[in-house]
């Protein structure tokens, strides 16, 4: 799994892939930070938070490459017969996009630290509505890995993933359709990007935590599904 990872991430920054996405959240982070600065605001998981609409976005760019680009050039096949497992395959290319997710928000931590040199700042906040981040993160890049492995064109990929980020948005405005209650709760629990907004609260939830972690961990048996289903075709 290590040599996956290692492999994963250094393809992040052998093509421009990983540069753009780094540029665009840092891009967007600044640009909060210096909207809340000016308005002496000393909250930076507001920060954090502001940038959340640009997992949607960001993500897609992230994972589209990460099985389709082996199906493409074939090189599943030397994974299929190599000492890793598909788990080991499918856990170290999700570490990997993941890794580079949690760079992204390396700024918030300056920030945080600029803040508190001036006033007093609850810590505690900053670092929930940060792991509440990595865990969105990480259902989505979970979700955007397992459209991945469908098909053979990280184009078709990238497109998909932002289709279905885009539904999971806007899921509980689609509910509010839907006349059926047992349907339009469901739908509400899909739309797992707003959990995220709990996380800013001061109010820590065990439940929010499993949540995205459930959602995380179901995408990631569904990859390795369906790596299993191509090993055997």
């Amino acid at each position: 799994m290590t040599a996956i990872f290692k492999r994963e991430f250094k393809a992040y920054f052998s093509t421009p892939v990983g540069y753009i996405i780094l540029a665009l959240y840092f891009l967007f982070l600044g640009l909060n930070f210096r909207a809340m600065y000016s308005y002496g605001i000393p909250e930076v998981e507001n920060v954090i938070s502001g940038v959340s609409v640009l997992v949607v976005f960001g993500i897609p760019i992230l994972t589209m490459r990460l099985i389709s680009e082996d199906r493409r050039q074939k090189t599943d096949q030397i994974l299929f017969t190599s000492p890793v497992g598909i788990k080991g395959i499918v856990l170290g290319k999700f570490l990997a996009a993941l890794s580079v997710f949690a760079i992204c928000f390396i700024p918030s931590v300056v920030y945080e630290i600029i803040v508190a040199a001036y006033v007093e700042v609850n810590v505690l906040l900053y670092v929930y509505s940060l792991f509440g981040m990595l865990f969105l993160g990480a259902a989505f890049i979970a979700m955007g890995m397992f459209i991945s492995s469908l098909t053979e064109s990280p184009v078709v990929a990238a497109i998909v993933t932002f289709i279905a980020n885009i539904l999971t948005l806007y899921m509980t405005s689609l509910a509010s359709f839907v006349n059926n209650s047992v349907i339009s709760s469901l739908l509400e629990k899909l739309a797992f990007i707003e959990v995220y907004q709990n996380f800013t609260s001061a109010v820590f939830s065990v439940g929010d935590v499993l949540y995205l972690l459930s959602i995380t961990a179901i995408f990631l048996v569904l990859s390795v599904c369906s790596l299993e289903s191509r090993r055997y075709a």
